[in-house]
């Protein structure tokens, strides 16, 4: 077998499944890909929750001529069976002589997907890459430590169409925004999503709020039906009256007299929440921080900060209190217009 062919094979069913970036939660976005030596017989990717897998799609689209061949798909093939058919039955049935994984799903353990496979006399084989593993951090956070993976976004001076439409690609890509009610008071958002594209598909992410006293107002825009929306509060408070449409209210306990934000990534686990981008002010950040739970940092700078007394580009608030005990690495670095945007991430490892 050729590594590099596999190698490119790999990468482009990678590239398929981010196609379902906005598509796929509560499950993870996976490609596959059918190929006979050097020849693509097959591509797919998993398009929405509820339809067809990535294997699935990838095997129609090769027909017969998958007998013989080799998939190769970025996570470990379901052997369960939930909303569709358990994948490995698809792929023995069509006849697949090797299957080659980017990345392992924990879920998957108990179902023996893999062990039926090799049990068929299907060649099983793992290609570690970490983009696959990268492409699903959400999925794996909430299958792995019962949390989602979250995500803080600070922007200052925001300039620009192209950033706020990079922006919204990110949200998109939540299953959850999260914000609070200070938010609301202060900027009243809506916190949907639009994207430049109205032929680009995504599900709308739920809109959470966190409301210790339920004081938020309640004409706010999250209330407004245009997407889910969960409001969490604190068990000294009965919500009043019956919700408008879309609105859920959750209870979770306190902890040092405010909401425990342990507690509260617990149900949005629960409530099948893989990514969670919050947009929130100084406060819960900071909060967020000191518990230990944000995983990443989306940061926009755009020009007129590096020039500001105000806020300078390296003092961003919202990142002191993490600053103070972990390093931050940066992930990624580009431009979005005039717009320099950073992803940054702790280091995992001793504090700084």
């Amino acid at each position: 077998m050729s590594l590099a062919r596999d190698r490119a094979f790999m990468h482009l069913a990678l590239a398929l499944a981010d196609r379902g970036a906005f598509t796929t939660t509560p499950n993870p976005r996976v490609g596959c890909v059918i190929a006979k030596g050097a020849t693509l017989l097959g591509q797919g990717w998993h398009e929405r929750a509820g339809q067809a897998h990535a294997e699935v799609n990838a095997l129609r689209d090769a027909g017969e001529a998958a007998r013989g061949a080799t998939a190769y798909v970025t996570l470990e093939p379901c052997g369960n069976h939930g909303r569709t058919p358990p994948c490995v039955d698809a792929l023995i049935a069509a006849g697949v002589a090797r299957v080659v994984v980017a990345s392992a799903d924990r879920s998957q353990h108990d179902n023996q997907g893999m062990a039926r496979l090799s049990a068929a006399g299907v060649v099983v084989e793992h290609l570690p890459c970490p983009e696959a593993r990268e492409l699903n951090q959400g999925f794996f956070s909430r299958i792995e430590r019962q949390r989602p993976w979250v995500r803080v976004r600070l922007a200052k001076n925001l300039d620009g169409r192209a950033a706020w439409d990079d922006l919204q690609a990110w949200r998109a890509r939540a299953c959850a925004v999260l914000t609070c009610s200070d938010t609301l008071h202060a900027d009243n958002p809506s916190l949907t999503v639009y994207l430049p594209d109205p032929q680009v598909a995504f599900i709308a992410p739920l809109r959470v709020v966190l409301d210790q006293h339920l004081a938020g107002a309640t004409d706010a825009h999250v209330r407004d039906g245009e997407a889910a929306t969960l409001i969490v509060h604190g068990p000294a408070v009965v919500p009043r009256g019956a919700p408008p449409g879309g609105v859920r209210f959750r209870q979770v306990g306190l902890k040092d007299g405010r909401l425990d934000l342990h507690q509260i990534m617990t149900l949005l686990a629960e409530e099948g929440c893989n990514e969670i981008q919050v947009e929130a002010g100084a406060q819960l950040c900071d909060a967020l921080a000191a518990a230990d739970l944000v995983d990443e940092w989306l940061a926009y700078v755009a020009p007129l900060s590096l020039h500001s007394d105000e806020c300078p580009m390296l003092e961003i608030k919202g990142l002191e209190s993490l600053t103070e005990t972990r390093q931050l690495s940066i992930v990624e670095q580009c431009l979005v217009g005039e717009n320099l945007r950073l992803r940054l991430r702790p280091v995992i490892g001793e504090p700084a």
